[in-house]
């Protein structure tokens, strides 16, 4: 049951955490008091141009050249941000305030090598010796700088040594495959490729150097590969070299606002994937915001979410310096050698804030984790959920599990915009299975079928007002046709995510209830897929799930197919598949009950974990599977099939 309140901010939070502050100084600076967070995001959204002037200059933001001007032009898509600004975002991160010099920046963990710490002046080195080993090579602004490189401080420090040369970083995480990896830096040509040998996943060694040697064959535009001895530290190690002694200082290089920072992917599921270019000041501005007032992080902080180089939460997490907050790596198996890996890694790190995804939330509960009773977890301070909806029952076992003191943010966003536009905030309580808040500067509404916004009904999630770190655009997109198609092709001049959101009247809490592109439309009742999720995966024989909606092209209403994978060792027979129907009618209603129940191995994921609802509903719809779905974009391509064979069985 959603609604049910599980922590309240405390009487004093005002006067103890950082929006708190941001409001003392908005009163002092601006002469602007607020009642209460609605308030404040109300006139967040209402004056663009004062509210994101007034986090450059609460944040103290270093610039070359000061902006003039904020916000000159807010139409989407071309909105120009602080048009005259000349920034770097590595300079703005390694300031680090609050930081002292040795004090620790960087507290990285690995299941491939020992922990390392860098401290800040450490890691002001390593970024200037890797910054002229870079320029040795050539690299100038504009230059793409691509690493094949796991969640390690090497690449941590390659991103920001690019950034301080305005050249332009994009990474894969070396779980990818070949092909992914080419489909993705053959569209930006990078001329520097830095790559791992290999990495340690739990206790089993993965060799890379075949797909190193592949990538670099299939870029003709690369001139350098670094290779860093990662798994085999007999092997030649080019890091050490690109990171070797110099007497260049550290220096940053001026770049407007826009400057391209870094490139993200999208999934790449259905066709290429999109290469999403990011800019300096737009990903500065919006993490400053997000990490201190959302997030409540500052100086003796310890921020840590887990994730791979190839999901926009490394780049989410990278930013944390730039409030003064330690950051916490960690690469390999988060179940190795047991679910309570990362609790531990929470308690040895002296961890205040842990990022997570909500299926490993939900795999923790499942599994009878109590990460209190594991570790020493007194230091901990909040807990981030994002990458699927969390359902209410996850809410309730953080509070019971992990802390009843917590500020739990379940929050949602996308590589789109490398951020959360929906989110939690110190200032607001926490409801089971709600999301807190809009957050600041996202003016975030629900869409009704008719284009128009809607309170207290599911709708359509849309953005309509621009948002600094809305993408610069994709990388050739030289007309910009493909960033509107993806984009603002329904809506003109809004943003459409693809969502399904519902936006409470009373307390302005949201609930996202799946992809409004997997829509399940049954009797003329548009319902999401995140409950039906919620459900069945809350059964104890049930791993893992996906529900497509089949339509009738003769106006009937189709067929509501779901899919489980269950327990090792079980069936699926008919007294399970009566008992999830009546789970799923009892819980939600009868039109949320299956027309057919099937097992199958495997539910297909993307690479960054998210289920692929529509590709399954398109291949059991008579799409070839190769049309379908980028396989290697896929974490289990083999998934697939099992829904190729059951489409060729339901043929007529």
């Amino acid at each position: 049951m959603t609604g049910e309140v599980l922590w309240t901010p405390p009487g004093d939070i005002r006067d103890c955490s950082r929006i708190g502050a941001y409001l003392r100084w908005l009163s002092d600076e601006r002469g602007l008091d607020v009642a209460d967070y609605a308030a404040l995001w109300q006139w967040s959204v209402d004056d663009l141009p004062g509210f994101w002037r007034s986090i450059w200059d609460y944040f103290d933001v270093v610039a070359h050249t000061a902006p003039s001007d904020t916000l000159p032009d807010a139409r989407m898509p071309g909105a120009r941000w602080f048009p005259d600004a000349r920034l770097n975002y590595a300079e703005n991160v390694l300031r680090m305030p609050g930081i002292g010099d040795d004090e620790p920046a960087v507290i990285a963990y690995s299941q491939t090598r020992a922990p390392v710490t860098l401290t800040a002046a450490q890691l002001r080195d390593e970024v200037r010796r890797v910054r002229a080993g870079l320029a040795r090579l050539g690299v100038a602004a504009g230059d793409r700088v691509a690493a094949y490189a796991p969640n390690i401080p090497e690449t941590y420090v390659l991103m920001l040594a690019s950034a301080s040369l305005g050249a332009v970083f994009s990474s894969c995480a070396p779980e990818f495959g070949t092909r992914s990896v080419v489909d993705r830096w053959r569209q930006i040509a990078p001329k520097v490729l830095v790559a791992v040998d290999g990495y340690r996943y739990g206790d089993k060694a993965v060799d890379r150097t075949g797909e190193v040697a592949a990538i670099r064959e299939a870029l003709p535009s690369l001139e350098h590969t670094v290779m860093l001895s990662y798994l085999d530290g007999d092997r030649p190690d080019g890091w050490a070299e690109l990171a070797g002694p110099t007497d260049e200082p550290l220096s940053f290089a001026p770049v407007p606002f826009d400057h391209p920072l870094y490139v993200l992917y999208s999934s790449g599921t259905t066709g290429l994937p999109k290469p999403i270019v990011h800019g300096h000041g737009g990903i500065l501005v919006e993490h400053l915001k997000m990490l201190a007032l959302h997030h409540d992080l500052g100086p003796g902080d310890r921020f840590f979410w887990f994730s791979t180089t190839g999901w926009m939460m490394w780049n989410y997490l990278a930013s944390g310096p730039a409030v003064g907050a330690a950051i916490v790596l960690f690469d390999g198996n988060p179940a190795a050698p047991d679910l309570g890996e990362l609790w531990r890694v929470a308690a040895d790190s002296g961890m205040t804030y842990f990022g997570t995804s909500a299926p490993f939330l939900l795999s923790c509960r499942k599994a009878g984790i109590v990460p209190r009773e594991l570790a020493d977890l007194s230091k901990l301070r909040g807990i981030g959920s994002t990458g699927a909806p969390l359902p209410p029952e996850g809410f309730r076992w953080v509070y019971q599990a992990v802390g009843k003191d917590l500020l739990l943010a379940s929050a949602s966003g996308g590589t789109d915009v490398c951020t959360a536009f929906v989110g939690g905030v110190p200032l607001l309580p926490v409801y089971a299975g709600e999301i807190s808040c809009r957050c600041l500067g996202a003016r975030v509404e629900a869409f009704g079928p008719d284009g128009s916004p809607v309170v207290g009904e599911l709708g359509e999630l849309v953005i309509t007002a621009p948002l600094p770190s809305m993408p610069v655009g994709f990388w050739g997109d030289e007309d910009g046709s493909r960033y509107r198609e993806a984009y603002f092709d329904v809506y003109p001049g809004v943003w459409r995510h693809g969502d399904w959101i519902t936006i409470d009247a009373e307390r302005g809490t949201l609930v996202i209830t799946g992809r409004s592109d997997a829509t399940l439309n049954r009797g003329g009742v548009r319902l999401g897929t995140a409950e039906f999720y919620s459900v069945v995966e809350g059964l104890d024989e049930v791993v893992d799930s996906v529900v497509v909606h089949l339509e009738d092209a003769a106006g009937g209403a189709g067929e509501l197919l779901l899919f489980v994978v269950l327990d090792s060792g079980l069936e699926l027979d008919g007294a399970m598949r009566d008992r999830i129907a009546r789970e799923l009618r009892t819980a939600l209603s009868p039109r949320h009950v299956p027309d057919e129940i099937f097992g199958v191995r495997a539910v297909p994921r993307t690479l960054s974990g998210k289920k692929l609802e529509v590709p399954v509903k398109r291949i059991l719809t008579g799409t070839p599977v190769e049309s379908a779905a980028a396989k290697g974009a896929l974490v289990n391509p083999e998934s697939l099939t099992a829904f190729e064979r059951l489409a060729a069985e339901r043929r007529p």
